[in-house]
């Protein structure tokens, strides 16, 4: 059965579509609140124009003393609608007291020749009412005409709401803003996208060269988004890293191959020349004993091997049980000191004022233990080792001195990669360089840790860390 693979989509096209998709929601959301909002304050700006021409009609009504057509324009009626910017004039009606039309601006109109009562009687000056055959909603506004105090009739302005909320110019300019904002937001997110997209895009294609063996990356690091430049230059970080661990591993590969090697071709050797009797008597057996401490060395080497992989697995339990860390560390130290025939190499131990309990593999930790001191020693023709317990709140350390010329500063990132051995003991100590990898594996399998704490020409320190 076969998965389909998904269509995969540029990162520049991925985003511009769906941010383009969002803000043209967004604006056509905004839109329409826009034009509610700009007709409804155009329809409220519009009656108040209303308001304000009926009172001045009135009063100009009143000034004369007479009801009927004002005096201004044609048939007595000034033309208003240029006010309220309208394509035609509101109704404008001039009605007694009890109801009946006197005159308007139009012969025709939707009240006819007769205004109800209580339209009159309404204390409110603007009324929406329903006329007309088709019930349309029209807009009445009125202002009394006073003579003495006395309302001797009103002007009254009426027109239909969908004349009053009628808007051209401003639905254009919002429709023009609209428009020009999604293309400025779809512009804008593309360029931003295709910039981002470019170092994505360069540090994928250089991850397919490190996949197919070419870790010689060349990536511009001029970017000014801190995460990007993060990106890129971490990847480039790692790349020079693989490719020092691609070389390591070939010589390192090469060198655990010798190490084989070598006891194999001298045991064959020298079994072959004790079979052919090319020697005999006190010779061939000590050419016998030489192939069984080459074959020691060599069996050695393969359970290097075996419990490395082993616990590079995580399939070996370790059996842990409270100690006394102070006994224990002497323990360790005697016994790796009367295995040892170097006369002039002297071992010292400063232990812990106060007992301290730690939950550990013992044997596991006298093998972490004994290899450090074995390095130690090989590092030093002659002189002192020291061991020194410290703790803290929640640590043990056990650190392993000793006053050789040190580990060169370039070898010192190397030092715990399986296989490495660095160029000074390369050529002087037989191994698979798998002590330190191992011992720091058994380390942190404690809960533990093994670091290099310092090294220069004076000597080294290693550090064994165990929690309490």
């Amino acid at each position: 059965m076969f998965i389909k693979e998904k269509e995969r989509i540029p990162l520049s096209r991925f985003w511009t579509s769906r941010y383009l998709l969002t803000l043209c929601i967004g604006l056509i959301v905004i839109a329409i609140l826009s034009a509610l909002w700009i007709r409804h304050t155009t329809l409220e700006n519009r009656l108040h124009i209303m308001e304000l021409l009926t009172e001045d009609m009135a009063n100009q009504i009143t000034n004369t003393g007479e009801i009927g057509p004002h005096p201004d324009g044609e048939g007595g009626f000034p033309e208003r609608r240029h006010w309220m910017d309208l394509e035609s004039d509101p109704f404008v009606y001039i009605i007694k007291s009890d109801g009946q039309i006197v005159s308007s601006n139009r012969p025709m109109g939707p009240l006819e020749n007769q205004v109800k009562k209580e339209w009159i009687q309404s204390e409110a000056s603007v009324q929406k009412r329903k006329l007309g055959e088709n019930n349309t909603y029209f807009y009445l506004v009125k202002a009394p005409i006073a003579v003495d105090e006395d309302t001797v009739g009103w002007v009254m302005m009426v027109e239909s709401e969908n004349v009053l909320a009628k808007v051209k110019q401003e639905y254009t300019l919002l429709a023009i803003m609209i428009i020009s904002l999604a293309l400025l937001g779809w512009v804008a997110i593309y360029l931003l996208t295709r910039r981002l997209s470019r170092p994505i895009k360069e540090v994928a294609q250089a991850a397919r060269r490190v996949q197919d063996g070419d870790y010689r990356i060349d990536l511009p690091e001029n970017n000014k988004e801190e995460e990007v430049y993060e990106l890129v230059s971490s990847f480039k970080d790692m790349a020079n890293r693989l490719e020092q661990l691609e070389s390591l591993r070939t010589q390192l590969l090469a060198g655990v191959t010798h190490e084989l090697k070598t006891p194999v071709t001298s045991i064959n050797g020298l079994l072959q020349a004790v079979n052919d009797d090319v020697v005999t008597g006190y010779e061939a057996k000590e050419f016998l004993a030489i192939s069984l401490k080459e074959t020691e060395k060599m069996r050695t080497m393969v359970e290097d091997l075996l419990a490395f992989n082993s616990f590079a697995a995580n399939a070996v339990p370790l059996s842990r049980e409270q100690v006394n860390v102070n006994d224990v560390v002497k323990n360790i130290v005697y016994h790796w000191s009367i295995s040892q025939e170097e006369e002039n190499m002297e071992t010292r131990v400063s232990f812990l004022e106060s007992a301290v309990q730690l939950e550990v593999d013992v044997i596991r930790l006298e093998q972490i233990i004994t290899n450090l001191l074995n390095n130690a020693m090989q590092a030093m023709q002659a002189g002192e080792i020291q061991v020194n317990l410290s703790s803290d709140t929640n640590n043990v350390f056990i650190d392993i001195e000793d006053n050789g010329p040190g580990i060169p500063f370039e070898e010192q990132l190397f030092i715990f990669e399986r296989f490495y051995r660095g160029e000074g003991k390369k050529y002087k100590t037989r191994g698979l360089g798998l002590g330190l990898s191992l011992s720091k594996m058994i380390a942190q399998a404690m809960n533990g840790d093994l670091c290099l704490k310092q090294s220069s020409d004076t000597g080294t320190i290693f550090r064994i860390s165990l929690p309490k």
